[in-house]
């Protein structure tokens, strides 16, 4: 780092960050803030993006303090238009997502069979136990490669990491669903489809 480079402890303060933070001082700290039933005005687009692999940036510059992300996370919310809002109770503002808002960093797995248990835990921290409350859903990219999601909360997911779809897959079977053998996985209770057993 030269004399004129500052850094990031050095940065004068964004007043939008301070702005979004001040006006959640007084909200308890237990759970996540009840975004769902916040109705402010919408205050237009800021220059935020989440990135594919979880990582927050403002201006073009990643956020380094893992405090403020988390905290930013916990006031997502997806509206009706598919667009994606940070919220406070005196406003919103959008955001751009470029995938999921989330990563699934860790996995834990319990048992076997539909009695197999998994969590997983996010790149903010959120621990999410695969469910009914928390679904599972594949998607498949350009390339044809699979992408899990798990649902962690209000319609928003986060996206397995790549590590953590091999561990997934790796628990696998096949079972018959109305006559056509699927891939799929055995867990919460019920089988998870993933794709058509002959295009696994």
């Amino acid at each position: 780092m030269t004399a004129d480079t500052p850094s990031d402890e050095a940065a004068p303060p964004d007043p939008t960050l301070n702005r979004l933070s001040a006006s959640l001082g007084a909200m308890p700290k237990r759970g996540p803030p009840p975004v769902e039933t916040w109705n402010p005005p919408y205050c237009g687009a800021i220059d935020m993006r989440i990135a594919a692999d979880g990582t927050w940036f403002h201006n073009g510059s990643p956020i380094r303090r893992p405090a403020l992300v988390k905290l930013f996370a916990s006031i997502l919310r997806r509206e009706p238009d598919g667009s994606t809002v940070l919220v406070t109770p005196v406003e919103s503002v959008g955001i751009t997502v470029d995938d999921a808002p989330f990563v699934a960093v860790e996995m834990a797995v319990e048992g076997t069979g539909e009695a197999r248990r998994i969590a997983f835990r996010t790149n903010v921290d959120d621990l999410v136990p695969l469910g009914e409350a928390h679904a599972l859903r594949f998607e498949q990219d350009e390339a044809g490669g699979l992408r899990p999601y798990i649902h962690v909360r209000r319609d928003l997911w986060a996206l397995l990491t790549r590590a953590l779809t091999y561990d997934l897959v790796a628990l696998g079977e096949e079972r018959e669903i109305d006559g056509v053998p699927w891939f799929g996985l055995a867990a919460a209770g019920s089988f998870h489809p993933i794709a058509p057993a002959e295009a696994a």
